[in-house]
């Protein structure tokens, strides 16, 4: 049977390096994972007996195709909480996961062959879902100096139809500051090119609050999910933001590419959206854990990144060790049972020089996982 040259993408590496860790754990080795962005907690305890409560009590069907209209409320009021931004409910798009915001803002932003940019390293999968559409993605190289995050000057630089930014940053954990976002908004509009926000590690910061692109412009399409801050992987929803004139287009596109983003997921949603104390507990383990990380990478001999802002990742230079992360994280799974992802799932051209580390698990995990590296670091050298 033929086959389309849309679905000719590339692997996503981090799902291979899971699979070979459940492969390890089959054979009884203990694994302590690093290598996948996902909480070692699950959706807020309060959140599931509310939900377990309204699924015995009615049915749970189809909602309309933007969302349940509770729930969108519920975030535009969580946008003047957290931001000070009055937001009309009626831009909020509820979303099956920020995956589905990602394919509902490339379609209605950009017809075939458009040139969409990416700070590279970023988040895999914005590569690949623009080649299915038969977008054309823009690798824009990074620099330490700017804190491997795209600036003001790359949009003209790379003649762009599109720019996608994230803060905080995957794999980086770097965020961009409000006079980063106005230069890349300005850009963007000099260029005529859509700006699109990824905010889905919102919630997750350290130091200093993350800035939304909406505090800035509403010509933003702002991408953000229930995964990261509220835990909740597995339920697949998230919400997008888009300026009011493009509201109809994405509900057509929504309505027939989805349907509606899970019911059930959708009440889940809303209750966790009052259960901060508990969400704010996390918060708390992955600072604990970045530090436990921060301290255990340099101790191991890996210096060159720099500190996350926000998220739970480090992205580590490694070319002092290796020219080839994918094979390196690899001797790292076998001989130190730690899972690692390889640079190469975010930069393919310079990500042979990069690990990234999650630290969303627990921190007993998190310290036996930087013991384990340093005596693997010390057996690698001693060998």
């Amino acid at each position: 049977m033929r086959n389309s040259t849309r679905g000719d993408v590339d692997p996503f590496i981090v799902m291979d390096v899971m699979e070979a860790a459940r492969a390890a754990e089959s054979a009884g080795r203990h694994i302590i994972h690093m290598e996948v962005g996902q909480p070692g907690t699950g959706a807020p305890r309060g959140a599931i007996a509310q939900l377990t409560a309204e699924m015995t009590a009615q049915p749970l069907g189809y909602t309309v195709g933007l969302g349940m209209p509770d729930l969108r409320a519920r975030i535009a009021r969580h946008y003047g909480d957290w931001y000070d931004v009055d937001l009309n409910p009626d831009r909020v798009v509820i979303t099956s996961g920020a995956s589905g915001a990602f394919l509902l803002a490339f379609t209605a932003l950009f017809d075939a062959g458009a040139r969409v940019g990416l700070g590279e390293p970023c988040y895999p999968s914005y590569r690949q879902i623009l080649r299915a559409l038969s977008l054309e993605p823009v690798g824009i190289p990074t620099v330490m100096a700017n804190r491997l995050q795209p600036v003001g000057a790359d949009v003209a630089a790379h003649e762009l139809d599109g720019l996608i930014v994230a803060s905080p940053a995957n794999p980086s954990g770097t965020m961009l500051g409000r006079d980063d976002i106005a230069g890349l908004s300005a850009a963007c509009d000099a260029r005529g090119a859509a700006f699109i926000s990824d905010e889905i590690y919102h919630g997750i910061a350290y130091e200093a609050k993350a800035v939304s692109a909406l505090e800035v412009t509403d010509e933003v399409y702002v991408i953000n999910s229930f995964s990261k801050y509220f835990s909740m992987t597995g339920w697949r929803v998230g919400w997008m933001v888009v300026p009011e004139d493009h509201v109809r287009t994405v509900e057509r596109l929504a309505q027939n590419m989805f349907i509606c983003a899970p019911h059930a997921s959708q009440q889940l949603a809303l209750a966790a959206m009052d259960c901060a104390p508990e969400l704010d507990a996390n918060l708390a383990v992955y600072a604990a854990n970045r530090e436990i990380v921060m301290a255990g990478l340099r101790a191991a001999g890996f210096t060159r990144f720099a500190p996350p802002d926000g998220a739970f990742y480090v992205y580590v230079d490694v070319s002092a060790f290796t020219d080839d992360a994918r094979a390196f994280a690899s001797e790292i799974l076998d001989q130190a049972g730690v899972a690692v992802t390889p640079g190469l799932d975010f930069d393919p051209l310079r990500g042979h020089h990069w690990l990234r580390f999650s630290y969303a698990r627990s921190s007993d995990d998190m310290r036996e996982g930087m013991a384990r590296l340093q005596r693997f670091m010390v057996g690698r050298a001693q060998a």
